[in-house]
């Protein structure tokens, strides 16, 4: 099987199904990665977020692959930032079982006007929308029957969190309608736990409400218009796997979870999965290096003697850890290299850093690429 691909996986233990395929007839999907990425900076300024590695497959793979799995496999892009590398990693999506299209924004376009952008709002049937940094296992086959049930023309997933303070919430009635929505709420404001997930169901023809000459807002204005104008619009609440995944503590706690299997996804790291580890083509770990708990070492790694990895990490592409060094709880994008007795613990390392002997790299550290940490440096200071 080709690396990457999508292959089914899931927890032992994990109660939920994985959803049947929707009925998809007439049913585009689009992504909104329009943005630059900023929350994820330094990591984004030489890769674009749709395809920042987790477990050294590009994030937009996770998103492709929930929708495959549940049928829908015409999928737009769209995206205004580094394009040119986002069609080369992922292609016409062809190797992730969907047909994935590109609507380039020429200029800012706002989340709505992306949508309008992408798909014509001509003709019958559903749009499933995708926020561009949502990692999640959302079962959008119940999302469908919930759309359908209540008759509704827009439909949210929704998701409770334990402080929805950075969010925005949404409350809703009796039968599930939308009430209003409250942005970044203060405290006194909090009146619900349920905030916008980032996944909604269109009807095709509300998308000619978008005007496309000027950038628009899905969450600002045209959720609000539709609630001004009495249009059928529900909230789905359910407790799937769910995850920002925009900023650097998020980013790296997404593959802590996909690690530790707290997601449903038919994604699997490249390579062959052999106690506990995945190991990339030609990975080397000599003899007295050690491995401990959930890893992923990417092709052509090498650990020298006396190198320990994990519990939880993963290393790109070509990393070399030298001897007596500890990789832990950390994230290494390819070709970064560890020096001799270096720790590296719960952190983010970009492409191609250099990591100098016994130097400390620590928790909430975010090394760009092509970083140098000297000899006996610690990070933070």
């Amino acid at each position: 099987m080709p690396q990457g691909v999508p292959h089914p996986r899931r927890h032992p233990g994990h109660a939920r199904q994985r959803g049947a395929a929707l009925d998809t007839g007439q049913l585009t999907a689009v992504i909104l990665a329009g943005g630059q990425g900023t929350r994820l900076r330094p990591l984004t300024y030489e890769r674009p977020k749709p395809i920042v590695p987790l477990l050294n497959v590009p994030f937009l793979a996770y998103q492709l692959a929930l929708l495959k799995r549940h049928g829908v496999t015409d999928v737009v892009l769209s995206c205004s930032y580094m394009v040119e590398q986002v069609e080369q990693a992922m292609g016409d999506g062809r190797r992730w079982g969907v047909r994935l299209r590109y609507a380039v924004e020429k200029e800012p376009l706002g989340t709505a006007g992306g949508v309008r952008n992408a798909v014509d709002p001509g003709g019958g049937g559903l749009v499933v929308v995708l926020n561009g940094d949502v990692l999640t296992d959302a079962d959008l086959g119940a999302m469908l029957r919930f759309h359908r049930a209540t008759g509704s023309r827009a439909s949210l997933y929704l998701t409770p969190v334990p402080d929805p303070s950075a969010y925005g919430l949404v409350e809703l009635g009796n039968t599930g309608q939308i009430l209003r929505f409250i942005e970044k709420p203060s405290p006194d404001q909090i009146t619900t736990n349920t905030i916008n997930a980032g996944v909604y169901l269109l009807d095709r023809e509300l998308l000619a409400r978008i005007p496309t000459d000027r950038a628009v807002s899905i969450e600002r204005e045209f959720f609000p218009g539709l609630l001004a104008d009495r249009i059928p619009f529900y909230g789905w609440v359910a407790t799937h796997y769910w995850l920002d995944i925009g900023s650097p503590a998020k980013y790296r706690q997404g593959q802590i979870d996909l690690l530790g299997e707290q997601v449903v996804t038919d994604v699997t790291p490249p390579g062959v999965h052999r106690d506990g580890h995945w190991l990339g083509t030609e990975a080397r770990v000599d003899p007295g290096a050690h491995l401990y708990g959930a890893v992923v070492l990417g092709a052509g790694s090498h650990l020298a003697k006396g190198a320990k990895v994990g519990p939880y990490a993963v290393l790109g592409d070509g990393c070399q850890v030298a001897a007596n060094a500890i990789v832990e709880g950390a994230i290494l994008w390819e070709q970064v290299a560890v020096g001799e007795g270096a720790l590296v613990k719960d952190c983010l390392v970009g492409a191609r850093a250099r990591i100098g002997a016994r130097a400390q790299v620590g928790a909430g550290a975010v090394l760009e690429a092509d970083a140098v940490v000297p000899e006996g440096a610690r990070l933070p200071a």
